[in-house]
């Protein structure tokens, strides 16, 4: 493979690149931006093929899992920004009567889904379930849309997380004032709204519509899916942090509180 010209060699700022000046006529341009839809649109096909076969399994998991003490917490706590939530002792020992998590995608739009959280009697309050919605609403363009032969529109090739998905809230059915950990254990906002200072009690994440640390698509994309893994402790921290997102970490590190685990990029 070709190297570029190093830095500070004499003559570089003399010599032109003979891909300096590229240009791409209004016809290519329309074209590469249609085989980019066409590759999304397939896409779109086998992530849907994907989750149609993988139910099954999902299933069959959940039997299993359910007769294993503890194994839902542990596969949570495994993850660090799930862990970094739920960092009070009160929220752990409430999680510990977790039984059960199951993430039900949507079947018009698998990109949003409804998570589960199944618990066992216990002392902190009286829900069997808490749920917690990311709700599909359609943009206004797809009203009078006809889907393709694989159930694919073209505003679902457009879609957009902040226009077209609403969270949901529930309110927890605390049993005494004293057991209420998001009262006892409120979220503080940063000074960005996207931002938050403290996260509190991890059950702020059921009462609160706003997700900014994004536990949900966490919990869906990665938890969910590689939970054995998780359980077993045998998957990494963020490895997926790419070197320019390292390089700004250097830039900013006298600002950044080094418990707090970055949130993993949206998969969807």
């Amino acid at each position: 493979m070709a190297k570029g010209t190093k830095r500070g060699t004499p003559g570089a700022e003399a010599e032109k690149s003979p891909l300096s000046n590229v240009e791409l006529s209004d016809e290519d341009a329309k074209k590469l931006q249609q085989i980019q839809r066409d590759l999304a649109r397939a896409e779109l096909v086998l992530e849907r093929q994907a989750q149609a076969t993988l139910r099954p399994v999902y299933e069959k998991r959940r039997e299993i899992t359910k007769t294993i003490p503890n194994f839902w917490p542990v596969a949570l706590m495994n993850h660090s920004l799930v862990a970094y939530h739920a960092q009070h002792n009160a929220d752990q020992t409430a999680l510990s009567y977790l039984e059960d998590i199951w993430v039900e995608k949507d079947p018009k739009e698998h990109r949003c889904f409804t998570i589960e959280f199944h618990f066992k009697e216990n002392q902190f309050f009286n829900d069997k379930v808490l749920k917690k919605e990311y709700k599909y609403v359609p943009p206004p363009a797809a009203e009078n849309e006809k889907a393709d032969e694989n159930g694919i529109t073209e505003s679902m090739l457009d879609f957009s997380w902040d226009r077209d998905v609403k969270i949901s809230t529930i309110k927890v059915d605390w049993k005494d004032a004293d057991k209420a950990l998001t009262k006892v254990y409120p979220r503080e906002s940063g000074e960005d709204e996207d931002d938050i200072a403290d996260p509190g009690s991890f059950f702020n994440f059921f009462e609160k519509e706003a997700d900014p640390s994004e536990v949900g698509v966490v919990i869906a994309n990665e938890v969910f899916p590689e939970a054995i893994e998780y359980f077993l402790g045998n998957v990494e921290g963020d490895d997926d942090i790419t070197d320019s997102e390292e390089e700004e970490d250097e830039e900013d590190e006298a600002e950044i509180d080094l418990e707090k685990p970055r949130a993993k990029k949206r998969k969807v």
